[in-house]
């Protein structure tokens, strides 16, 4: 039986996934307290905290000011962004994904997809790795949404999962079977499997159902050999320079076996302190104008077939 395209894409992103799981500020352990972030790179702590431990909701609520997260929350049921997630490697992809993982039957199904184009081909899948890699880095050194620090942040981590990722056992026919069994569960218990779902949910319920699916996700990366909590563990994050409401913090760290070393910008606002890139893609996200095919949530639709979302 021919393999539907939707499986398919399922797959190569969760391979994708596998090799970009990396990209974005990787978390130190937690702090013992919740204190308002007065210093640089306490902020940079507690934020990359709540992503360690799969609060979602709460990196949402303190990324940026009160203000924005009231606006990003109205916009979200809109239709018109779901950042955060918008910062993760095909995010946009994501309820795509969680349908597919969630549909009946999801686990044999995939494992079938996953025997056919993937089961062995470990040469193939490394050259892929190496393939992702080159394209990736290339895509960031040319995306013009991205900042400096960015570029030279996403490049290292680029670099150290492209290397991971060509000698991980991506083709394991065990390793598989056991990441889309624990994925398909997790996608199912989010209840978040079409664009819609997500709106209506609203961003606080859907980050906070989503927290137990990127658990998951870690959890399949650690039978791949890629342990990102020990990684986690070995952050450092020191002031470099603050002027007025600027700062600059310094984010030392291993991943993959790779030492990464980068700068982030922050911003003080009212007293707290917020990465200036995050503030930026938030910002850019409330600037974007609905999809024409959505409906506000709440909106009744008159006879007939429902209106597509």
């Amino acid at each position: 039986m021919p393999m539907s395209a939707i499986p398919r894409r399922v797959i190569l992103l969760l391979s994708a996934g596998l090799l970009l799981a990396g990209c974005q500020p990787p978390p130190p352990p937690p702090p013992t307290a919740a204190i308002a972030a007065t210093k640089p790179a306490q902020a940079v702590r507690q934020l990359t905290a709540h992503l360690r431990d799969n609060e979602l909701q709460a990196f949402a609520r303190e990324a940026v000011p009160p203000e924005l997260h009231g606006r990003l929350e109205a916009a979200w049921r809109e239709g018109r962004t779901r950042w955060p997630l918008d910062e993760l490697p095909f995010g946009s992809r994501l309820p795509e994904m969680l349908a597919a993982l969630a549909a009946p039957d999801a686990e044999a199904h995939l494992q079938q997809v996953f025997e056919r184009q993937f089961a062995g081909a470990d040469r193939a899948l490394k050259t892929a790795a190496a393939s992702l890699g080159l394209f990736g880095a290339q895509y960031v050194a040319h995306e013009a949404g991205y900042s400096d620090d960015e570029r030279q942040h996403y490049a290292q981590l680029i670099a150290a999962i492209s290397q991971w990722g060509a000698s991980a056992p991506l083709g394991d026919r065990q390793r598989a079977r056991q990441a889309l069994a624990q994925l398909a569960g997790a996608a199912r218990r989010t209840g978040l499997t079409s664009a819609a779902a997500f709106r209506e949910a609203g961003m606080d319920a859907s980050l906070r159902r989503l927290g137990p699916f990127a658990a998951a996700f870690k959890q399949a990366l650690t039978a791949y050999g890629l342990d990102l909590d020990a990684d986690l563990g070995t952050l450092e994050a020191s002031l470099q320079q603050q002027t007025g409401d600027r700062a600059r913090v310094r984010m030392r760290y291993r991943l993959a076996g790779q030492d990464i070393d980068t700068v982030v910008s922050l911003r003080r606002v009212d007293g707290r302190w917020y990465l200036a890139d995050y503030l930026r893609h938030a910002e850019a996200a409330l600037a974007r104008p609905a999809p024409a095919h959505a409906v506000p949530s709440g909106t009744v639709t008159g006879p007939g077939p429902r209106a597509r979302r």
